[in-house]
């Protein structure tokens, strides 16, 4: 059962919504066929709480000091990541050892110092040319005038080493012979905090040809609960699936449907929701090219931008989950016969 399925796309389905219209979804709905079941769960079950705690008590320690863009703790975060992927023998985009996409300070104001964008890459074996982007922020918020450190655990520390398993996860796949068929960009992004810079920088330079990118799927707090669910932690808000693919959208409740049963609350996605959470993270600098997006988040708690967000309040069973349903959404994007479809070329709605 679907908590709020408020899908702004389909606002019109139960009032004015023709058979024809309906018959059309209903055929979207069943061209989706998920690939490769027994592959999915084996690599999903990779991803292991034990390893993201691991991860996420060094990337949310006092080491990095709040992963401030620009300064030392941040730029200790990037080195972090980028050591990790070296380990992995996950390769750059760009070959060799450079994993940063370089930020000038000129691009920031304020007097923010030159930052870094971190990408990891798993070139895809049929289609390459076709990107999927997983991304999350790596920066965060610092030391507050207090002289507290805000860890950011949850914020985005959760994001981060989720996507540092499914990475993993999906290097494990292509080694053993079973790697994507379109490529992976795994894209750790700076200057969230201050408006989703490092994404706007991104979007404006791209790597991948943004014509060939299709989709992000944006982790932005994954690892907590928040008080709406705290008798129901087996959630996840999705925000954004509908609002260029409906396509993407079935696909990811088809996913999770046959693999995981998470409630999936869709309560944020209304267009004149009062957060407005679609316009507030890194998929909407994707979105705003035109790019299908989800945004996977599990809403705001007392912590949140507060120095008392840290590794020890993760509910790193749910962190599991939660990036095993975003593994698997990948995985069926990367490795179906037809490329994801944004709503005016997709022949199933028009």
């Amino acid at each position: 059962m679907k908590t709020f399925c408020i899908l702004s796309a389909f606002a019109l389905v139960g009032t004015c919504a023709t058979p024809k219209y309906t018959a059309r979804i209903q055929n979207l709905k069943d061209s989706i066929k998920l690939e490769d079941s027994t592959l999915v769960i084996n690599y999903a079950n990779t991803i292991t709480s034990e390893e993201l705690k691991s991860h996420l008590y060094q990337f949310s320690s006092k080491d990095f000091e709040g992963r401030k863009v620009g300064e030392a703790g941040q730029k200790k975060a990037a080195e972090f990541l980028k050591n990790y992927y070296i380990s992995e023998k996950i390769n750059s985009p760009y070959g060799g050892s450079n994993y940063y996409q370089n930020i000038p300070a000129s691009f920031f104001s304020k007097g923010i110092k030159s930052s870094e964008n971190v990408l990891a890459y798993i070139e895809g074996s049929e289609k390459p040319e076709e990107v999927i982007i997983i991304s999350a922020h790596l920066d965060h918020l610092g030391i507050n005038d207090n002289g507290q450190v805000c860890y950011g655990a949850d914020d985005d520390g959760s994001g981060t080493v989720a996507i540092m398993e499914i990475a993993q996860a999906f290097n494990r796949a292509k080694n053993e012979g079973h790697g994507p068929k379109r490529s992976i960009l795994f894209l750790h992004l700076t200057a969230e905090e201050i408006g989703k810079r490092g994404s706007e920088y991104y979007v404006q330079h791209p790597v991948f040809p943004l014509e060939k990118t299709v989709t992000d799927l944006n982790i932005d707090m994954i690892g907590r609960v928040d008080d709406i669910h705290k008798n129901n932690k087996n959630y996840i808000y999705l925000i954004g699936a509908d609002r260029l693919s409906k396509e993407l959208h079935y696909i990811s409740e088809k996913v999770n449907s046959l693999y995981f049963n998470i409630d999936l609350d869709y309560r944020f996605n209304a267009e004149r929701e009062k957060n407005q959470y679609y316009t507030r993270s890194d998929h909407y600098n994707f979105a705003s090219k035109n790019i299908p997006v989800i945004f996977y988040f599990n809403g705001e708690h007392n912590d949140y931008h507060q120095p008392t967000d840290t590794p020890d309040k993760i509910e790193y069973g749910l962190l599991e989950k939660r990036a095993k349903l975003i593994f698997a959404t990948a995985w069926q994007i990367a490795n179906q016969a037809k490329r994801l479809e944004v709503d005016a070329t997709n022949q199933y709605l028009n």
